[in-house]
């Protein structure tokens, strides 16, 4: 399909851009899905490349960055990895695995990516972009930019920002993030360094995260108004949302949503954790703590410990073990702690990691098997094709319950029959998706290769009662309360928030 023939068909996209990373682009997007889905409308998401080890799994397989799935949802449609087309996954070393239409295709340098991927990556946006419409002639795209749209020093290759928006001719916000501070620099600034054919594309100015009283920024308003000539679309107050963050390192700044918890959760902070979007439902649940654990301690205050993924394995396993913390676990299992590991944490937890073809980051002969923590019979070989696949299965431990999730590895996982294997029992009926062991003075080891466990709101529930029980805490009597429902709310009262503040209708008109 000709995007410049057929472009009277459809509705204008509009782009969000950023003054710089973090400015708020992603919930922007996400906000503006749920409030045109609200009018109406057929929005859909896109963001032409992302870098991010927080993924998603469509569901023909195909992988896409967690952030455009969660504004599918705001859509009120099923993610699809046409809605981010590149996706760049760091594993250390300024090196990333490149994933094209959900498919991994290879690893690049940072130094090589725009001389040897600038070209195929920029013809599988145009093919997305066209297959989008081609199947929605009367969507409009929200499309987030990544970073700021004027990075001097490679905007000659810059795939997802400004060369999507002069494709489509979109009509572009431009947000900012007060909070950081100089935000008519900001403004001016990113303006300033654009072409004047690429400045005509922005339409409107967001200020997000602002504290206090919105009367005392009116003369701001209108200096930005009346120097740039374009119109301030809305002053967003700083939002308690309780999305996940893009880059892992702000887990550790995130504060706990609920006060005097009856259960402190600790979670190992790999060096290249991923999939960090799984813990979201246990952040939602009032009786819980979470902790993020960086260094070697004494881990028995906590009423149970997440290994959670990784994009490197080995390399993880390998810091574990040299910083203590491999030690730690050990030690808390002998002490009949609770321990739940998801993906690269269950291949932690068995004794052995085989990586002969150095698909998780083995660089030598002595990294490619590896012992691992060695608290379940488990042995992994990673092999050279990844299993990406949505999941639909039956658990059988802590309670019998339907259980969705998503798959995303290198590696496959069987029982080690050099160890005892006797005490070792599946979790789901399907047998290779997870396996527990109960400790004999109490306490339980478990592992799985589900991402997105917690999400299913039985299973959730009987986990904490097992930890409450242990505890002699009285147990969760409730009807599951749906976490799918709750992220639906969370969408709602941020669509709800941004509708407040923002002149979007007119925007639009």
């Amino acid at each position: 399909m000709d995007l410049e023939v057929k472009s009277h068909e459809r509705r204008k996209p509009i782009m969000v851009l950023g003054t710089s990373s973090g400015a708020g682009k992603s919930l922007t997007v996400t906000a503006i899905c749920r409030i045109l889905k609200n009018l109406g409308e057929e929005p859909i998401p896109f963001k032409g490349q992302n870098m991010s080890n927080n993924a998603w799994v469509d569901w023909e397989g195909g992988e896409m960055a967690y952030s455009q799935a969660l504004q599918a949802f705001a859509c009120g449609i099923n993610p699809s990895a046409e809605m981010n087309p590149i996706l760049l996954k760091p594993q250390g070393n300024s090196t990333s695995e490149v994933i094209h239409l959900g498919k991994s295709i290879g690893t690049t340098t940072a130094q090589n990516y725009y001389k040897d991927w600038f070209v195929p990556g920029w013809k599988v946006i145009e093919k997305s972009l066209n297959s989008i419409y081609k199947r929605n002639p009367h969507c409009r795209l929200i499309i987030e930019g990544a970073g700021s749209p004027v990075e001097m020093n490679l905007i000659h290759r810059d795939l997802t920002n400004l060369r999507v928006a002069k494709y489509l001719n979109a009509n572009c916000i431009l947000v900012t993030d007060i909070e950081r501070g100089g935000v008519f620099a900001q403004i001016i600034g990113t303006l300033e360094l654009m072409k004047p054919e690429e400045k005509k594309l922005i339409k409107g100015i967001i200020i997000n995260r602002y504290r206090g009283d919105f009367s005392l920024f009116e003369e701001g308003k209108k200096w930005i108004e009346s120097k740039t000539k374009i119109p301030v679309l809305g002053i967003i107050p700083w939002l308690n949302d309780s999305f996940p963050p893009e880059d892992s390192l702000d887990l550790i700044e995130k504060k706990p949503l609920f006060s005097d918890p009856e259960i402190k959760v600790g979670i190992i902070k790999l060096p290249s954790i991923s999939n960090f979007s799984d813990f979201d439902p246990l952040e939602n649940e009032k009786s819980l703590l979470i902790e993020w654990i960086r260094e070697s301690q004494n881990l028995r205050k906590y009423d149970f410990i997440i290994l959670p993924g990784s994009k490197q394995t080995i390399k993880d396993q390998i810091y574990l073990e040299n910083s203590g913390l491999s030690q730690d676990i050990r030690e808390y299992a002998n002490s009949n702690g609770n321990i739940v590991g998801i993906c690269g944490g269950l291949q932690m937890l068995g004794t052995v990691l085989e990586d002969p073809y150095s698909k998780e980051g083995s660089k030598n002969y002595s990294e490619q098997k590896t012992k691992g923590i060695g608290l379940l019979p488990l042995k992994t070989t990673f092999l050279e094709k990844k299993i990406t696949r949505q999941i639909n299965s039956q658990s059988l431990w802590p309670c019998q319950a339907k259980i969705n999730g998503f798959e995303i590895h290198n590696g496959q996982t069987k029982l080690d029959i050099t160890q005892k294997t006797f005490d070792i029992k599946p979790i789901f009926k399907d047998l290779d998706l997870g396996w527990y062991k109960e400790n004999n003075g109490g306490g339980t080891i478990a592992g799985t290769y589900i991402h997105g466990i917690f999400e299913n709101d039985s299973w959730r529930d009987k986990y904490i009662n097992l930890i409450r029980k242990s505890k002699n805490l009285p147990l969760l009597n409730r009807e599951s309360i749906s976490y799918k429902k709750k992220r639906e709310s969370i969408i709602n009262n941020l669509a709800n928030e941004f509708d407040k503040h923002l002149n979007l209708k007119l925007f639009l008109s």
